[in-house]
């Protein structure tokens, strides 16, 4: 079989910059966006200490700000960040992932292992960037069958 099997960690590890991007709940949602946009990011986990309480993202701070008038410099992280946050864990495929994303509409997957400890954070982005390398990987083999 020409598949490879890469796992969450993998993804982690080619990032570049794999350091988890945080806010604690009593930030302003303007120092939340300020750090994303230096960061070049689409949403910040929301901690404190290393629990994590939420994730803030931009369709956050457009459907829950932006849309009902609010101001991003007077607003709380806590009153607008997305309490539930979906995790996987290390050992999760890239497949896995993909499907808990497209099910569940989310953009971002903080990567934790059982006993909670957080590894990072990986996106759509990053599982696109996999799944492209894997077909690449997988066109290489079966050429390379082909020719052999």
């Amino acid at each position: 079989e020409f598949r490879r099997v890469l796992f969450r960690s993998d993804i982690l590890k080619s990032k570049s910059n794999s350091a988890v991007v945080s806010v604690r709940p009593e930030h302003s949602v303007f120092e939340a966006l300020r750090l994303m946009a230096e960061k070049g990011i689409g949403a910040v986990l929301v901690m404190v200490g290393k629990d994590v309480q939420g994730i803030f993202t931009e369709r956050d701070y457009a459907r829950k700000l932006v849309l009902q008038g609010r101001a991003s410099n007077q607003t709380l992280v806590r009153d607008v960040m997305t309490c539930n946050v979906l995790c996987v864990r290390p050992s999760q495929t890239t497949e896995e992932c993909m499907a808990i994303m497209t099910e569940n509409r989310l953009r971002h997957l903080p990567v934790v292992d059982e006993a909670g400890q957080l590894f990072g954070l990986v996106s759509i982005g990053d599982l696109v960037k996999e799944i492209i390398s894997q077909q690449q990987f997988e066109i290489e083999q079966l050429r390379h069958y082909i020719t052999s």
